[in-house]
């Protein structure tokens, strides 16, 4: 069965908005664009949120504006913020002493996937100071030190705050009536629903019931 042009839009959506952590980047996720979107799918994107900027980034790669490889700075998602380069990962690691590696090791001697820990690992002075780009600010600055095990502990401070927003983004989706766009987002979404709510346990599998019932609803 061929996918509806609005999961085919939401899928995009998706690409462009991860397009920073995609293996071969722009280079990738542009073939994927100029290969799916047709002009039925464009208009899709055009109600969905940044999806004007999306549909006008790919009219640019059909027409040889934009190189296959890139995307102009002001189409990026996110504003650029996420294209993080050389001198980002250099100043993250700037903001990060031995003093701060010994106290951040404290922490998370004792962290637990909660909220109560993920709010007090947020507050501490030496992590507030990457903004909204705190865990992969930190994730830059450990991957210099060579300390694996550390690295892995922060990934469980990752997966906890990316189980945590997942988790609020389900709740109101399923708050209200089903859409076929709500549909669609949650259908392009569920690999990472299903990769993250499982750490809720039983109230994890639950949810995710509900979003799979929630999809085929109509």
């Amino acid at each position: 069965m061929k996918e509806k042009p609005s999961i085919i839009a939401q899928r995009l959506m998706n690409l462009y908005r991860q397009a920073h952590i995609i293996a071969g980047g722009w280079g990738s996720v542009n073939a994927v664009f100029v290969r799916e979107a047709d002009p039925v799918v464009i208009d899709e994107l055009k109600k969905l949120p940044c999806g004007e900027k999306l549909a006008e980034h790919i009219k640019n790669l059909q027409s040889g504006r934009s190189s296959p490889d890139s995307i102009s700075r002001e189409l990026m998602p996110y504003g650029g913020m996420m294209e993080t380069g050389f001198a980002d990962v250099e100043q993250d690691v700037s903001r990060f002493s031995n003093e701060n590696l010994e106290s951040l090791e404290q922490e998370l001697e004792n962290f637990q996937p909660d909220q109560e820990h993920l709010e007090r690992i947020k507050s501490l002075p030496f992590i507030v100071q990457f903004g909204d780009r705190w865990l992969d600010g930190v994730r830059n600055a450990l991957a210099v030190t060579d300390n694996q095990n550390l690295a892995a502990r922060w990934k469980t401070v990752h997966d906890a705050a990316r189980a945590f927003e997942l988790w609020e983004r389900a709740s109101n989706l399923l708050a209200w009536p089903a859409t076929e766009r709500s549909r669609a987002e949650v259908q392009a979404d569920l690999p990472e629903y299903e990769t993250y709510l499982p750490l809720f346990g039983d109230a994890g599998q639950e949810l995710l019931r509900r979003l799979r019932a929630f999809i085929s609803s109509m």
